[in-house]
């Protein structure tokens, strides 16, 4: 296995770890998808995990919320979450740390939401999972959350379907309902790839809020290296389900030591004189 570059002029690390991972995973047929993959985040931090397709990039997170075997996959090592040890949790266990301790973004909001039930169904549904409340009671929560992301929340967004709402709507509100119980750590997974623009520079923003105001730790998952240079502190990459490369974005993006970081690089579209 080739070893992890890992930047000299990375910070150092004062505070516990909130996150702390070194696993490998597999599928039947298809050994080594993830091999002896290491890293480190701390509390607040936002470290971008960049790859190409088929890299391992989804298998990491559904191996971090104990999901991989639902895809046929079996993922061994430790993950630790605050320093609590989630690979010998059991089934139970893990279900109450999906959501609360640990919230998912994903590439779709339209297919991840429930086209048959109202948005406040859906949050309250998420909310019950762990606590309890009437809609009643958690409808001033729930609104409140929206509005923190941006959006013109009433009581009549409330009642909407996903179909009545915008592609940029419907991920602030997959946004909501993963921060719904401040969970420590976020999981973004090519959460903004399906977005345009203006959309996407709104997401980011928001994920720099819940970062510095709410001290979560963000995942952001990626094979957009432009997007995860304006928005992570840290970068790490995944090569052929190694981890190749890992330092400040600042540092990787100029001091690129792996091959495959300086052919990410290079394939930037942005003009030579500009570089």
């Amino acid at each position: 296995m080739e070893e992890v570059v890992a930047l000299a002029a990375d910070s150092p690390r004062t505070s516990p770890p909130l996150l702390s991972l070194a696993i490998s995973a597999d599928y039947a047929g298809k050994p080594g998808v993830l091999r002896d993959l290491r890293l480190e985040m701390q509390p607040g931090e936002i470290l971008g995990l960049v790859g190409e397709s088929g890299s391992g990039k989804s298998t990491l997170a559904l191996s971090i919320l104990r999901l991989l075997e639902l895809k046929g996959g079996k993922s061994t090592g430790s993950v630790r979450l605050n320093g609590r040890e989630l690979m010998t949790l059991s089934e139970r266990a893990m279900r109450q740390v999906r959501g609360r301790d640990i919230g998912l973004v994903l590439q779709s909001p339209m297919s991840s939401l429930n086209p048959a039930l109202k948005i406040g169904t859906q949050m309250h549904e998420t909310w019950t999972a762990h606590k309890p409340g009437t809609r009643k009671e958690c409808t001033p929560r729930f609104l409140e959350l929206l509005r923190t992301l941006n959006l013109e929340a009433d009581a009549k967004f409330l009642e909407r379907k996903p179909a009545q709402l915008s592609v940029g709507q419907a991920q602030r509100v997959m946004i909501a309902m993963a921060m719904l119980h401040h969970p420590p750590l976020l999981i973004a997974d090519e959460c903004t790839s399906a977005l345009d623009l203006i959309t996407q520079k709104e997401v980011l923003n928001i994920f720099r809020k819940l970062s510095r105001e709410m001290r979560t730790g963000i995942l952001f998952i990626s094979h957009d290296l432009l997007t995860v240079s304006a928005l992570c502190q840290r970068m790490a990459i995944l090569y052929k389900g190694e981890l190749v490369e890992i330092g400040s974005t600042k540092e990787v993006l100029h001091r690129p030591q792996h091959p495959y970081t300086r052919e990410l690089i290079e394939a930037l579209p942005i003009p030579e004189q500009a570089r």
